[in-house]
């Protein structure tokens, strides 16, 4: 076989090698993709992002198929990136569809901005719209582009393995859950496929020098590897508490690092078991007592997780008449009251208002109100430091009225009736047992919420984590019925679920128990504060003529419902209810039960979770992580020094190879190019006419390492502290001839640590698969 015939036969070798390579990254990106359908739900974006991915991978192949220069296939692979996502999002402000103008360069932020607010209300699986989806599908072209060069470029397949593993593992620490085990495995095994790739190609390329120098090699990926782990580490944690997370998790420290947020989720984990509160707000009310405060109702429940309600939202006018009055039928009492609250250290979109609000006045921002459900919610704003006042015209059913209504509605959503058809059988049996006997709706529910908070069961934060059933699902439901332990989101999603199983449509409530008075006296009334540790929910039960009408499950707190006989005192309409206590004056709101009553030492008030009080304690995690990212921008020059280090004492010891690769080295972290196609004696000698280099000092390095390399001679312990002495004198002389600010580069982000010398430079040299 000819020369020429076994050039081609490398150069097809290659070509194919790097197909196969870019395939494989392809589909590694696609199975790292896969545990992210546990936070945001698949959809068009999906498509997007493998189509762009596919795009960038592509044009980067076809460069270097080409046999042009690495920095092409860059400007390239960012140019298709561009038009990319000009397609898929930027089309109508585009020339032809695909080249941007600064028009679509403006629409940017606003998806930006839309993102952020889907991330910040949106409840995992969240359904991504516009804002969400573009960030989405850019940020896996820009993984596709960068892991290219990775693998492509770098020829370092471990390296995007790293990255590819963590972006894998993000979804996974967000929301712990099973592995997905069809990512898991594909994701191995087309890594597995690229270091095979990789490793073949290698060894059917001419060697420059001999095996010895394999271990150094060794060394550099490793310690590369190292370097983006850590940093991969560093990122995940960052980035995990910004995923939106699963369906109730009383979540501490807001957007703004202080007091506590309301995350309207049901799945309550470690953070509710903190021993510090912290007052959220204040209350002043017209009311007898303090009402219950409501930010969120939660009425989806697929057997696993109940999700927030969303609906058609209209802005909150400048007279706050957002909501019009519950409709009841005519014989139904009203009552009007007035609370005023003030916001302290909540941190939050939904605003916790009393039921049924009607109208909403003093608000600063831009608020919006669901008719659906009388929430209130911001999507550019928070509660923090908010001072409104909310007037309602409360129900006030006697009890033979509410005995005499019906549950249900026709124009209720399916949503609040549903259950899916694998209810574990002890749910109905249970409430079929317990409800046995009454003969209205209202009936079977107080002998619900009576057999609740009975002594036949316990408040406890720490028995659903002993028994393993710390959730809202069916089967926590099933296991609470049973081991008859739990805090309130185990009463509520128990209590609404067999509700549903007797045929009575229901929901669950996030909000805020009563506060406690203060001892000082107000003018205009008794306020009242309300701590972080008394978040809590309650459930709903909607009846025709009424409404909804909460009751309180929950053993040892919150205000029963028990609706007076309109024959007895005063005329009767003083119903108490969670939101309507009056008709029971010795009946003070509580907050929690005592350690004693729920056998928890330490443990959080009301089933919710509390932020610590202390001065400073909200700097905390802001300077956990600023020190995290500190340390992680000193590891790079940390792994250089050590490398180096390593590679000096086996100079020093005689070792040509390690000598000259020290050499190189320090000549890529410099930006001066070191191709593997570029003999040592043109090496030495450019180093010696175009950057300085001492002649002598190139000439011994270059000499030994022609003798170790050609002539076959053994390393010469008795020249190692000459060949050392020689590539620290050539580093010091390309140091005092670059700029300041390539020196300080050098040392905090030493190139060599991922453009290896010898394997591809991103400025000189093409593609090696050229």
């Amino acid at each position: 076989m000819s020369v020429a015939d076994i050039t081609q036969l490398r150069i097809a070798r290659r070509r194919r090698d790097a197909a196969l390579l870019a395939a494989g990254l392809y589909v590694a990106i696609i199975a790292a993709l896969l545990p992210a359908f546990s936070v945001i739900a698949p959809g068009a974006w999906v498509a997007g992002a493998a189509a762009l991915s596919a795009a960038v991978l592509g044009a980067g192949l076809l460069v270097r198929l080409a046999h042009l220069p690495a920095v092409v296939a860059t400007i390239i692979e960012a140019a298709v990136w561009i038009v990319g996502l000009t397609l898929l999002f930027g089309r109508s402000t585009a020339l032809l569809g695909v080249i941007p103008t600064p028009a679509t360069f403006a629409t940017v932020p606003g998806l930006l901005s839309g993102a952020s607010e889907e991330i910040r209300l949106g409840v995992a699986p969240v359904p991504p719209e516009a804002g969400l989806s573009f960030l989405l599908v850019a940020a896996v072209g820009a993984l596709a582009l960068v892991l290219d060069h990775v693998v492509l470029t770098a020829r370092m397949p471990l390296l995007a393995g790293v990255g590819l593993v963590a972006v894998s593992l993000i979804p996974t620490i967000a929301i712990p859950s099973d592995v997905d085990v069809a990512g898991f495995v594909l994701l191995a095994a087309s890594l597995l496929f690229l270091l095979r790739i990789d490793t073949r190609a290698r060894a059917a390329a001419p060697a420059p020098r001999r095996p010895s120098a394999r271990a150094p090699g060794r060394l550099g990926v490793s310690a590369t590897a190292l370097a983006v782990a850590v940093v991969a580490v560093i990122v995940a944690v960052v980035a995990t508490p910004l995923l939106p997370q699963p369906g109730l998790r009383f979540a501490t420290g807001g957007s703004g690092g202080t007091g506590t947020t309301i995350n309207p989720n049901l799945e309550l984990g470690n953070d509710l078991r903190q021993p510090r509160e912290v007052d959220v707000l204040t209350v002043r009310t017209t009311a007898p007592t303090a009402p219950y405060l409501r930010a969120v109702t939660l009425s989806r429940f697929d057997g696993a997780v109940w999700s927030p309600d969303s609906s058609d939202t209209v802005p909150v006018p400048g007279d706050g008449a957002v909501f019009s009055p519950v409709e009841t039928d005519a014989d139904i009492a009203r009552v009007d009251w007035t609370t005023d609250v003030t916001v302290d250290a909540l941190d939050s979109p939904w605003l916790p208002v009393p039921y049924p609000a009607a109208t909403v006045t003093g608000l600063d921002g831009e608020w919006l109100g669901m008719p659906q459900n009388r929430t209130v919610v911001t999507r550019a704003g928070s509660t923090r430091d908010q001072q409104y006042e909310v007037q309602a015209s409360v129900p006030r059913p006697t009890l033979e009225q509410i005995r005499s209504r019906s549950v249900g509605d026709p124009g209720l959503s399916a949503d609040v009736s549903a259950l899916p058809a694998d209810v574990p059988s002890v749910i109905g049996d249970t409430a079929r047992e317990v409800t046995a006997g009454t003969s209205t709706p209202y009936d079977a529910l107080l002998a619900m919420q009576t057999w609740f908070r009975s002594s036949a069961f316990r408040y406890s934060l720490d028995a659903p984590v002993d028994a393993g059933f710390d959730g809202a699902g069916l089967d926590a439901v099933a296991d609470f019925l049973q081991v008859r332990a739990g805090y309130c989101v185990h009463y509520a999603s128990a209590f609404a679920v067999m509700a549903r199983s007797l045929g009575m449509p229901s929901r669950i409530v996030v909000g805020y128990l009563p506060g406690t008075a203060s001892s000082i006296p107000q003018q205009g009334g008794t306020e009242y504060t309300v701590t972080s540790s008394q978040l809590h929910a309650w459930p709903e039960v909607y009846f025709q003529g009424i409404g909804w009408v909460p009751f309180e499950p929950t053993n040892s707190l919150g205000v029963p419902t028990n609706f007076a006989s309109g024959s007895t005192s005063n005329g009767g309409a003083t119903p108490t209810t969670p939101e309507q206590d009056a008709a029971a004056p010795d009946a003070q709101p509580s907050s929690a039960p005592s350690s004693a009553d729920r056998g928890d030492v330490g443990a959080v008030d009301a089933g919710a979770a509390a932020t610590s009080a202390r001065p400073g304690a909200a700097w905390v995690p802001v300077g956990i992580v600023v020190l995290a990212l500190l340390v992680a921008a000193f590891v790079p020059a940390l792994l250089r020094v050590v490398r180096r280090r390593r590679r000096l004492n086996a100079a020093g010891a005689g070792d040509a190879v390690a000598a000259w690769t020290a050499l190189r080295e320090d000549a890529v972290d410099l930006g001066i190019p070191a191709p593997g196609a570029e003999s040592p004696r043109a090496f030495a000698a450019r180093l010696v006419e175009e950057h300085g280099v001492a002649a002598d000092d190139a000439d011994l390095l270059r000499e030994a390492l022609e003798r170790v390399s050609y002539a076959g001679d053994a390393p010469d312990p008795a020249h190692g502290p000459a060949l050392a002495a020689a590539v620290d004198r050539v580093r010091a002389g390309l140091l005092a001839r670059a700029t300041p600010a390539r020196r300080a580069l050098a040392r905090v982000l030493p190139r060599s640590l991922v453009v290896r010398p010898g394997a591809v430079d991103a400025e000189r040299e093409s593609a090696s698969v050229g």
